[in-house]
């Protein structure tokens, strides 16, 4: 097939999108794949569906291979499903929900799992009928409060969902095994380096999940690992090694002034002390909970995700100022000593480390050797710290590295959490009734396609992996029309090929043609210059910029070999 670029609708752009901060939200934008509707909304252009439908068509061909099923499941969701399951109300503004005509609670589907549950319980009863993968690529919506970088983080946006269904663990986790090596291959096919790594459940629920994350300096993912043993996890859930605590006796608590020492950097450099012997307090609120006072040896940073899972509590936020001062503490100077009307959750680190320096809950004044439990007694004792870079690997010791990086997959093992809130049953050999248990795995193919662009650029434009790229070739003759029998062998050499080609004929300059080219990434580009009329072309590979002079004879066989290899 052979695409002519003066009637294809290709508007490319010479400047940088002013809101562009990602290197594939610019390229996308300036490239003609992508143009923004609103805030977290696009509308892909013919180039840019052409990219995604190449990603979505790999996964299609390796979920077909795993042995999954493609349907369809409706957008819009009604609330009854959702309140079956349990999540209408612990799901918060990112779901959007509305009322149809008749007064009925409606929502736009974020996630499926409520509307795949209902489909397979309705037909499925036996068995006999298990292990089922089902599958769909569908259109998705979360009200996301922060959409940035173009296609990586939207509202709405197109993902792969697959749920299996089955009648025993032992077959979840052979099917978990097969998503997982299926997410290998269809990450690889599509070009794309990925870690894979232990992840928290989240609003999905169940007990074991992982995230495939791929890196790059512009993700909000970091991923915390081990060189030396192979640990690796997402920070929400990563764990470190603890210090073995200093052994020594408690001091008598002290009242010390600290004047315009808010901060831990600031009371350590005051009192001389390190920031591993001060406390930090954090302040969240839950809608359970009510105030939420979270204290942590001051070297740490508080870890929300293991916080909110020691809790049980989803729906954390920051605590307002206001709801500190009513419990007694003071911000910047804040103590769990005398607080009142708050869960105190401590962190094993303040708990263990005698004689740390605390606010004292008075501004301008700290408190040294405070003890746990001398002094205050937490409601909760819990790992809430953050790993990090430098810490300690809990499998192997070995200093921990952190790596930022995007998530382009996830898969879960949701275990009974759904079908058993819906009671959606299957009947053994016996006839008795049990609870499906499943597995949920998902790609977002808009997402895959931006974080593909991030990997894979350089200054000049995007440089695309053929199994992904829209178009295999890009031809530029020099002078449009000047060489027409060359153009007219070339043609028909690249149609006999079979092969995906954009011709760009448009009356341009050529230096311009060239740019737009590099641009848009095409892999390689087939020039009809100024050897055209000695019977030669000139291929240029767009990732290493070689390029070689090819004869007409010689071009159907070359061509082939480059789009076989």
């Amino acid at each position: 097939m052979i695409q002519r670029l003066s009637r294809y609708f290709l508007p490319t752009l010479r400047e940088d999108p002013a809101e562009a901060e990602l290197p594939s939200h610019r390229l996308l934008v300036r490239g003609g794949f992508i143009r923004p509707v609103g805030s977290g909304i696009y509308s892909l252009l013919p180039l840019g569906q052409r990219l995604v439908a190449r990603v979505e068509g790999i996964l299609r061909e390796e979920m077909n291979r795993a042995g999954g099923l493609e349907v369809s499941l409706p957008v819009t969701q009604p609330a009854e499903l959702w309140k079956e399951s349990g999540r209408w109300d612990a799901v918060g503004p990112e779901m959007l929900r509305f009322r149809d005509r008749g007064g009925r609670d409606m929502c736009l589907a974020m996630t499926h799992e409520e509307t795949i549950v209902d489909l397979v319980r309705r037909d499925v009863k036996s068995y006999r009928q298990l292990p089922l993968l089902l599958y769909q690529i569908q259109t998705k919506f979360r009200d996301e409060p922060r959409s940035r970088g173009g296609l990586i983080r939207v509202r709405e946006f197109t993902m792969k969902d697959a749920y299996s269904f089955h009648d025993s663990e032992d077959s979840l986790e052979e099917y978990y095994r097969r998503m997982y090596d299926t997410y290998e291959r269809i990450f690889e096919r599509c070009g794309l380096e990925t870690i894979v790594v232990e992840s928290d459940p989240g609003m999905m629920g169940g007990k074991i999940a992982h995230e495939f994350i791929a890196p790059s300096p512009f993700g909000e993912d970091t991923v915390i690992r081990c060189s030396s043993c192979n640990y690796s996890a997402n920070r929400q859930v990563a764990r470190f090694r603890r210090e073995t605590p200093p052994s020594e006796d408690c001091l008598p608590l002290e009242e010390v002034a600290t004047p315009n020492c808010e901060t831990i950097e600031e009371v350590a450099a005051f009192l001389g002390v390190p920031k591993s012997r001060t406390a930090k307090a954090v302040f969240f609120h839950g809608k359970k909970t009510g105030l939420v006072f979270g204290i942590l040896r001051g070297d740490y940073e508080v870890n929300e995700t293991l916080l909110a899972a020691a809790l049980k509590e989803p729906n954390l936020r920051p605590a307002h100022p206001e709801e500190i001062l009513a419990s007694g503490a003071v911000p910047g100077y804040a103590s769990p000593i005398g607080v009142r009307g708050a869960t105190v959750v401590a962190d094993p680190s303040v708990v263990e480390v005698p004689n740390l320096v605390s606010g004292a809950n008075r501004e301008g004044f700290h408190l040294k050797n405070v003890n746990c439990p001398r002094d205050f007694q937490p409601d909760l004792v819990a790992e809430i710290a953050a790993a990090d870079a430098g810490l300690a690997c809990v499998e192997c010791g070995h200093q921990l590295e952190a790596v930022r990086g995007i998530e382009v997959g996830n898969i879960f093992k949701l275990g009974t959490r759904y079908s058993a809130a819906m009671n959606a049953c299957y009947q053994d050999a016996s006839g008795k009734e049990h609870p499906f248990i499943m597995g949920c795995y998902g790609i977002g193919s808009g997402r895959v396609a931006a974080t593909i662009v991030e990997q894979h650029h350089d200054k000049d434009g995007i440089l695309f992996p053929l199994s992904v790229a829209p178009f295999s070739l890009i031809v530029v003759p020099a002078k449009p029309g000047a060489e027409p029998e060359a153009e007219e062998k070339v043609e028909n050499t690249l149609k006999s090929l079979a092969a995906e080609v954009l011709w760009d004929d448009r009356d341009l300059r050529a230096g311009v043609r060239f740019k737009d080219a590099d641009l848009i990434g095409i892999p390689y580009r087939i020039t009809i210059g100024r050897r055209a009329k000695d019977g030669i072309v000139e291929i240029r590979k767009r990732d290493t910029g070689e390029v070689e002079e090819v004869s007409f004879e010689n071009l159907g066989d070359h061509i082939a070999t480059l789009l076989r290899d």
